[in-house]
């Protein structure tokens, strides 16, 4: 019996060492002690964004160069010459400039009163020489500064309404009024003097369309004479401006106070960007008005809607409405803010300080040419925002425009793109929480990511290009492919 348990111990050691000594599927020996077990997975890489700077689509955006009662007084012009070229590296090809010329109130004018359309702040009138911006040849600097750069300067001209003459009778007002307009009173350059004749009204002209600043020193565009110095002459307002001065564009102020034939004659005699000021909500009326000017005007109906749908509704409906750069993108020059809105104690004249980058989200992602407000683009708590959505206007912001979804609180629109460029999708929300939404898009089987860096979501779309995307809270993302 023992024999015979020496030899089951025997047996099964032999077993056990064969089995010890088992092979890979290649038939060589394997080793007991290696690892193989199923390999440890290695994370997946981050997705990688596109270069931006590979899609300049040749967009531009035009900076608002100024605030209401700009400080310091006498040094503005200075003050843009150090900014431009920073401004132009960061995308924008425009600059919209204040009145540029001497106002009635001297060094505290931000020159809507004018008196003098050739005092450049190099005549000695109203209390000063220079402008409340500064000389002339600090102008003339900051003009070469921007032409350097790439930067195209825009006048803002006032051709309405006058202010700072001096008295005379006005026998068709039958009172003094103050419409004398010469070396002596208001005019020191001695161009373009002015007397009662060329105001409404006059020997030839009873109409008065009216005017919400000056009533009585309102230009009457029909006279030949005022025709002539302000656009036909070889020396005119708008030739000295654009040979002598090197201005290349028009901003007209305020031009419900004239009749549209006047910014097209202008126009036909020496061209130039243009945009008026028409402050009117509604888009039809745009639209007729860059209809019969030429001249493009800004999108007060995208402001309002804006300022609707994000402050004063909370109803995201409402940037679905009718706005100018709809049917003219060409002639659409949309904001968020400007001068006036930015001191307008009515509250529903701006967008609150809260909803200013979904604002800017929305202009620097549709059509249209978008203008940037000096304050907010100088406020640090927006600036590098605000370059960032400019680089994304001037890269992937083309192609046909679509609304996605769109509720109170939700708001998706895509750009389309070309065959060279992928576009985006703006996913705008002002809900509390996150949102999340699936919409079609152009991409299939692409890795997405939120080129605004307010998401840190990665979705992928599928073969048909659905995919889900998000918005954060009360926030925005601007989607496009990944490497």
């Amino acid at each position: 019996m023992k024999r015979n348990r020496l030899l089951i111990i025997w047996v099964l050691s032999i077993i056990l060492g064969l089995s010890a000594c088992s092979t890979d599927d290649s038939g060589e020996p394997v080793d007991p002690t290696d690892d193989i077990s199923e390999p440890t997975p290695q994370p997946q890489p981050e997705p990688q964004p596109i270069d931006l700077s590979a899609y300049d689509n040749g967009n531009g955006v035009m900076m608002q160069a100024f605030y209401w009662d700009v400080e310091p007084r006498f040094g503005w012009w200075d003050n843009l010459s150090d900014k431009v070229p920073g401004w132009a590296d960061a995308g924008i090809d425009r600059m919209w400039l204040p009145v540029a010329t001497k106002g009635q109130s001297g060094g505290y004018s931000m020159g809507y009163d004018v008196s003098d359309y050739y005092d450049f702040g190099n005549y000695e009138q109203h209390g000063t020489v220079e402008t409340r911006f500064g000389s002339r040849e600090e102008l003339e600097n900051l003009i070469t500064t921007a032409h350097d750069n790439n930067v195209e300067v825009i006048a803002d001209i006032v051709i309405n309404h006058n202010s700072g003459g001096g008295l005379e009778y006005n026998p068709y007002r039958e009172k003094e009024t103050y419409t004398l307009f010469d070396e002596e009173h208001g005019n020191a350059s001695g161009m373009f003097n002015r007397n009662y004749e060329y105001f409404y009204p006059n020997s030839v002209s009873e109409y008065d369309p009216g005017s919400l600043f000056y009533e009585e020193t309102n230009l009457d565009h029909h006279r030949d004479y005022v025709q002539e110095w302000l656009w036909k002459k070889d020396n005119s307002v708008a030739k000295y401006y654009q040979n002598v001065m090197g201005f290349d564009g028009w901003r007209f102020d305020y031009v419900l106070g004239f009749e549209p034939w006047v910014v097209k004659a202008w126009l036909d005699e020496v061209g130039g960007f243009s945009v008026a000021e028409l402050w009117d909500g509604r888009a039809s009326v745009l639209r007729d008005y860059v209809n019969e000017t030429g001249s493009g005007a800004f999108d007060f109906a995208t402001f309002y809607k804006l300022e609707e749908g994000l402050d004063r509704h909370e109803d995201l409906n409402r940037l679905n409405d009718d706005m100018l750069w709809k049917t003219h993108p060409e002639k659409a020059v949309t904001f968020t803010a400007n001068h006036d809105t930015e001191k307008d104690s009515n509250e529903d004249n701006y967008i609150k300080s809260s909803n200013k980058m979904k604002a800017y989200a929305f202009i620097l992602t549709h059509p249209g040419y978008p203008t940037i407000f000096y304050s907010d683009y100088e406020n640090p708590d927006f600036q590098e925002e605000i370059k960032s959505l400019i680089e994304i206007h001037n890269s992937i912001a083309v192609g046909e425009t679509e609304v996605l979804y769109v509720d109170d609180d939700e708001y998706v629109m895509k750009r389309s793109g070309t065959d060279t460029n992928p576009g985006l999708i703006l996913y705008i929300s002002i809900s509390n929480s996150t949102k999340r939404r699936t919409v079609s898009s152009n991409w299939n089987n692409v890795t997405l990511m939120d080129y605004s860096g307010n998401s840190t979501y990665n979705p992928t779309s599928d073969e048909n290009g659905a995919v889900t995307i998000e918005a954060p809270a009360n926030g925005y993302a601007i989607w496009s492919i990944t490497e």
